[in-house]
């Protein structure tokens, strides 16, 4: 068995002596692990970094064997390593991916969603309002994604301020009623309309995590959402 494919690479662990269990973020393998030899050397480690982009070649006897990977760097983005935010949005990416996405499962619309993404944060520039809509993607992903066009009780595309917890439609301030302590508030951000603060993006992280919470339940067995996102939520949070 043999395929190559383009990627970013997620996670490196120690792999006995001197190899290295990689997970690669594939166009067409979706998220795959393998085995890199010397992968824990200092001539391969270096270049074995979350984020990297990365061409590899795996192979294995059977299918369903882990595999060896060879794996020739196309690009580090070393630079977000120095920007304690980017590094935040990185590890969150990297980590929301390895927990939602089932292993050897193509998602070629995520994936071309995610290189942009992490383009954006290697260069520094202003990748926040694209995480979110990656979170976004990455709901519709796994299933489930929001229904933020009209209100799910009036069908009016007017003041839409909540969000239904349990059907993640829109729900607009008359809509409500009495129910409206029950709803979730909706970041105007989501709806495209007011200003994309590092506040209001927490906030729709907030509501985007509600769902990714409930609909990654069974895989998660009880644990919350992956550390990596906590940690990005608060650093945006605190830069408000």
């Amino acid at each position: 068995m043999e395929w190559r494919d383009e990627g970013a690479l997620l996670s490196v662990r120690p792999h006995g002596e001197s190899a290295a269990i990689i997970e690669v973020f594939t166009e067409e393998h979706g998220r795959h692990a393998g085995v890199v030899r010397g992968g824990a050397s200092r001539r391969i480690a270096p270049l074995l970094q979350p984020g990297a982009q990365v061409q590899v070649t795996w192979r294995a006897r059977l299918d369903d064997h882990l595999g060896i990977f060879t794996v020739e760097p196309l690009r580090a983005r070393a630079a977000l390593l120095s920007d304690p935010l980017a590094l935040a949005g990185l590890n969150a990416v990297c980590a929301m991916l390895r927990v939602a996405l089932a292993e050897r499962e193509p998602h070629p619309v995520l994936h071309a969603a995610t290189m942009p993404l992490l383009d954006a944060l290697d260069a520094g520039t202003d990748w926040p309002p694209a995480y979110l809509r990656w979170e976004l993607l990455l709901l519709e992903e796994i299933g489930f994604g929001l229904d933020l066009a009209t209100c799910a009780v009036t069908g009016s595309r007017d003041d839409l301020i909540y969000v239904s917890p349990k059907s993640g439609r829109a729900v607009s301030r008359q809509g409500a009623g009495d129910w409206a302590s029950r709803l979730l508030p909706l970041p105007q951000v989501l709806l495209g309309q007011g200003p994309a603060s590092a506040r209001e993006i927490a906030e729709a992280l907030a509501l985007t995590g509600h769902f990714l919470n409930r609909e990654l339940g069974p895989m998660l067995n009880g644990r919350p959402l992956p550390e990596a996102r906590a940690r990005l939520i608060d650093r945006l949070a605190r830069r408000a």
